[in-house]
């Protein structure tokens, strides 16, 4: 189980971005600015990582893109889309299948308010 005080300082830094950043702007660049500040609040970060993907036990020519991982636990997906559509979180919940991730965030920066922007998926398989 993932720490709530986890949790929390995680998703503040994506306040942290919204707040200074607002919405309107590419996913790239919500991105890059989430990147470094998790990384200065002690997270260990990675970008567009690289996920190979197997049908039938044969591997598939193209990789998963990741947005970003979290210390191995928690997989962000980012968005800066004005129609925000359920199938994000289920595209997310197959990221968390495919990488044993326990939870993840799909994160729309396009929005009023950030508090509606942050959907919560987690991976039930996982104990």
């Amino acid at each position: 189980m993932i720490p709530r005080d986890y949790t929390y300082e995680l998703l503040h830094c994506a306040y942290e971005v919204y707040n200074e950043l607002g919405p309107g702007l590419l996913e790239s660049i919500y991105e890059e600015a989430l990147y470094r500040e998790l990384s200065n609040n002690g997270f260990e970060v990675k970008r567009q990582v690289s996920v190979p993907v197997y049908y039938k036990g044969e591997k598939i020519r193209d990789d998963l893109r990741l947005d970003l991982i979290v210390d191995d636990l928690v997989i962000i997906e980012l968005k800066s889309v004005t129609e925000y559509k359920k199938l994000f979180e289920k595209q997310l919940y197959t990221y968390l299948r495919l990488t044993d991730c326990k939870l993840g965030y799909v994160i729309n920066f396009n929005v009023e308010n950030l508090k509606e922007g942050i959907h919560t998926v987690v991976n039930h398989k996982i104990e």
